[in-house]
């Protein structure tokens, strides 16, 4: 297999991942959302996975016609703003107008950002809270905290979208990458598991989500309290 073949099969598994997206909306119109989650936890290693191909392909030069950085960005606003926001509202955990104030906030705040040119930094962290609601919802659907506390959660991640604090990406930030990646790694079994088992209140998987999270959450803040650094 020639590598302009390679590079053009990561283009395609990265399409995957709008399949994926459909089958998780169908579950989510049904009501069904554990499997809903099982979807969206399944384009969510996709993403993990296309990315390191695509670099090792060299997809820019080797399978140029498609814009793969365009074509994920496409996906991510799918599996991890659009869904997840649509499952908060309809799910009932934000009732009224709670759920609406959720849906137009994060919707409108996360099409600004993943437009943002500059939400990369020099080591390849983000720049700002980088729209990951598919992880947040999940452990809000696991763990079914009160509508302030959620609401909360939303308005605070939603301002980090604006400001000059680092989140880590687990693939490509080299600093503590050791844990990150096992990190990232973690979250996606946890978040499987909790899905699988319908978010079962007794799941042991809930708690390792909840630190899986915490850890994706704050260690690039913490790298840069630590380290003194400036984005």
């Amino acid at each position: 297999m020639t590598v302009k073949t390679q590079a053009y099969l990561v283009h395609l598994l990265t399409a995957s991942g709008a399949v994926f997206a459909m089958l998780a909306l169908l579950e989510a119109a049904k009501g069904d959302w554990a499997m809903m989650w099982v979807w969206l936890i399944v384009a969510f290693a996709v993403d993990g996975i296309d990315g390191p191909l695509a670099r090792k392909t060299q997809v820019t030069v080797n399978a140029p016609r498609i814009d793969g950085v365009l074509l994920d960005l496409v996906i991510d606003y799918l599996t991890y703003v659009f869904i997840p926001a649509f499952a908060l509202f309809q799910s009932g955990l934000l009732p009224g107008w709670t759920g609406w104030l959720a849906i137009i906030v994060i919707t409108f705040m996360s099409a600004i950002y993943f437009a943002d040119t500059r939400m990369k930094t020099a080591d390849n962290s983000f720049s700002g809270f980088p729209g990951c609601w598919n992880m947040v919802v999940l452990v809000l659907f696991a763990i079914k905290p009160g509508i302030w506390v959620i609401l909360g959660a939303i308005i605070v991640l939603s301002i980090a979208m604006l400001l000059p604090i680092k989140f880590v990406h687990p693939f490509r930030t080299p600093r503590w990458r050791a844990i990150t990646l096992p990190m990232a790694f973690g979250w996606t079994i946890f978040g499987g598991w909790a899905a699988w088992v319908g978010f079962h209140p007794d799941s042991w998987a809930h708690w390792g989500l909840i630190i899986t999270t915490l850890w994706l959450l704050l260690a690039g803040v913490t790298q840069q309290v630590m380290y003194r650094e400036r984005l």
